[in-house]
């Protein structure tokens, strides 16, 4: 687990901060400090001490002049992982603004107290909070994958490989099982088992779960419309981009790009 600071002052002029894993940051004293998810979009938020953010991993952030001191926290993914004890092959942590829960902020002030004491008890003990912080974060802010199971008889590699890059040179188009089936050589319905077999999910689960990851990257990284997002990532409306999101990320796309700032 990565530890950091910013104090008041530190931060001059607004910058681009990756959040290269999932971070969670505790405001050191209230205050304020301009954020947003660009730079166009700058608003200052008004903290009280003790308040948390949590925030997904690859989540972009424009931070900018601040008066209060934040403890900053970076979660491994192989720490969120062991807490999923073997029932996600993934997870991801829902962004969530002035997060308040006394379990977690007990953690934090731990981490932190050991800071200011220098950290005296070394890496056994960083790393001992950070399974319980994983454990904590995983049993109420997370959204899991469930885990693949392969069996014996699925696709071969190649006809998987096949398919799934059909998948994304498609993914903004109608893309139906017969080509599917047709990528892989095989009749509808025994392509449809032999998917099942190999990815544990069905074409049109996976499809859908793969359009999904790319609205979550157009949804950081650009000011696109949610309705422009959606027909870019091949869905035909709205709202059924946003069933669909909330279904397998536990919140709306508008939720997902600007919870942090609520």
């Amino acid at each position: 687990m990565r530890v950091a600071v910013d104090m008041p002052g530190s931060i001059r002029e607004p910058y681009l901060r990756v959040h290269h894993e999932h971070g969670l940051e505790m405001t050191l004293g209230s205050g304020s400090l301009e954020a947003g998810p660009r730079r166009s979009e700058m608003t200052r938020v008004t903290f009280n001490a003790g308040e948390m953010g949590l925030f997904p991993r690859h989540m972009e952030v424009w931070v900018g002049a601040a008066d209060q001191g934040r403890l900053i926290l970076n979660i491994s993914k192989e720490a969120l992982m062991a807490a999923c004890d073997g029932t996600s092959s993934e997870v991801e942590l829902r962004p969530k603004c002035r997060l308040v829960d006394a379990r977690v902020s007990a953690l934090v002030a731990a981490v932190n107290a050991e800071r200011i004491a220098g950290f005296p008890s070394g890496n056994l003990f960083l790393d001992s909070v950070e399974q319980a912080l994983a454990a904590a974060l995983v049993d109420r802010y997370a959204v899991r994958r469930p885990s693949v199971q392969r069996c014996r008889g699925g696709l071969a590699p190649a006809r998987l490989r096949r398919v799934t890059e059909l998948m994304h040179a498609k993914i903004e188009e109608e893309l139906t099982l017969d080509e599917m089936a047709q990528c892989a050589g095989l009749s509808m319905a025994h392509f449809s088992e032999m998917f099942r077999k190999s990815t544990g999910e069905s074409p049109r689960q996976f499809l859908l779960r793969q359009r999904v990851e790319r609205a979550k990257e157009m949804l950081r990284a650009s000011e696109t419309r949610v309705l422009d997002v959606a027909v870019a990532c091949g869905f035909k409306t709205q709202q059924h981009f946003a069933r669909v999101f909330r279904r397998i990320c536990g919140a709306s796309p508008t939720e997902y790009r600007y919870e942090v700032l609520r």
